[in-house]
């Protein structure tokens, strides 16, 4: 009988990327939605026509509860979250109740539907629970690169929730015996991001110069250093941490870091253009209180999971670049989704 898979945040980059994923391993796949009119649910069945959906959202505990419920799932992965990190400023609240407390809610939802009580007594047959943990939490870091021993100190509203999300899902993994595990994913990029993101916003940007829809980008801190994969590695390695024997937390990324100034550098060399001819640097782009350098240490799940990152940073850049250049060349919208396939 196949494995059925229950995924928050089904329709952000992520989600699809592991649902195709799971749907190639031979899962049955279903995705929370807030409700069936959400306007991209469009996408994910045009995309994912063998994913299922269920209706719940991560601001209501009933709601999950009963979706745990129909679903009946052996595994659930929380990517739901309001994952924009400059958004976190303008709405720190309702960051702090979805990304935080939606935690909360949905391991609530897992423990109250397989009805574990006590500590180490749910058995071997429990639902397994991955939660979308991320290196924003590192923030002002202490040492680089940074494992899972590093300690957080998160410099915005969305690394403090999602901090206190981590710190759950370790509670209730040692308070209640769940296979509760975290991903603490490095940034990880691919034409489906959202064109908020620096990377999609420099690719876009790129491909608009290109065909002479726009003559500049602006753009703010490029001296930023990130460590960027692609999403569809990243993927692979949350299926791989729930079927792990032992539930572990693992630090997820290339262990190499790139500058915003370089991202730029590789996008507009990918499109044969010069990018000092068109960037412009911009103060109020920066975020109020910046994450300078953020590097991971993924020896742990070399060594314990087997993975490893696919597609290189320039290669990723050069697909990015390339997606944007047909889709604005063919007349689409990449705020109303048509830059997914």
């Amino acid at each position: 009988m196949a494995r059925r898979a229950l995924i928050t945040g089904i329709t952000g980059q992520d989600g699809s990327y592991l649902a195709e994923h799971l749907l190639s391993e031979g899962y049955e796949v279903w995705g929370l939605v807030r409700g069936q009119a959400n306007p991209r649910v469009s996408r994910v069945r045009r995309l994912l026509q063998d994913v299922q959906l269920v209706r719940g959202d991560l601001l209501d505990q009933g709601s999950l509860i009963s979706a745990v419920e129909k679903v009946q799932p052996d595994e659930v992965y929380n990517l739901g979250a309001i994952s924009f990190v400059p958004m976190s400023w303008e709405q720190a609240e309702l960051t702090a109740e979805v990304t935080g407390m939606g935690v909360l809610r949905m391991l609530e939802a897992i423990r109250v539907c397989s009805g574990i009580t006590a500590a180490r007594g749910a058995g071997s047959g429990q639902i397994r629970f991955y939660q979308a943990s991320s290196s924003e939490m590192f923030g002002q870091v202490r040492e680089t690169p940074q494992n899972e021993r590093t300690p957080f100190h998160p410099r915005s509203p969305y690394g403090v929730a999602k901090t206190y999300g981590h710190f759950l899902t370790q509670n209730y993994r040692e308070s209640y015996g769940m296979f509760a595990v975290s991903g603490i994913l490095f940034n990880h990029e691919s034409p489906r991001r959202g064109a908020e993101f620096v990377t999609r916003k420099v690719s876009l940007g790129v491909a608009r110069i290109k065909l002479g829809l726009a003559t500049e980008l602006r753009l703010g801190n490029l001296e930023a250093r990130r460590d960027w994969g692609f999403a569809g590695d990243y993927a692979r390695a949350m299926r791989l941490m729930l079927q792990a024997a032992e539930p572990e937390d693992y630090v997820i990324g290339t262990g190499r870091t790139q500058s915003v100034r370089e991202l730029v550098e590789a996008a507009f060399g990918a499109a044969g253009l010069d990018w000092e001819r068109y960037v412009v640097c911009d103060q109020s782009l920066h975020r109020p209180a910046e994450v300078d350098l953020l590097c991971a240490d993924p020896k742990k799940a070399r060594t314990q999971l087997g993975w490893e990152p696919t597609v290189s940073f320039e290669e990723l850049v050069a697909m990015m670049v390339e997606s944007d250049l047909t889709l604005l060349a063919g007349g689409g919208d990449p705020h109303q989704d048509s830059s997914w396939p």
